[in-house]
């Protein structure tokens, strides 16, 4: 992760163009539980459907749906 000084304006100098989305995976995308649970669903090789709307329902997030694999 990126260790970018809070104290340092010019550091955040890019938020101020951000949707209100890119600003909220800023702020999500450095909450240690949320890593913590990304790593864990992605170790998985096929996790399952309620273990993927478990997580986003927990981190109130949304998932395009799967594209169909090829046979």
């Amino acid at each position: 992760m990126q260790s970018i000084d809070w104290r340092i304006p010019a550091a955040y100098k890019h938020v101020k163009d951000l949707s209100a989305a890119g600003f909220a995976w800023e702020y999500l995308r450095r909450n240690e539980d949320y890593r913590d649970d990304v790593t864990c669903l992605a170790q998985k090789a096929e996790p399952s459907v309620s273990e993927v709307d478990a997580f986003a329902c927990r981190w109130g997030v949304r998932f395009p749906a799967r594209p169909k694999r090829a046979a």
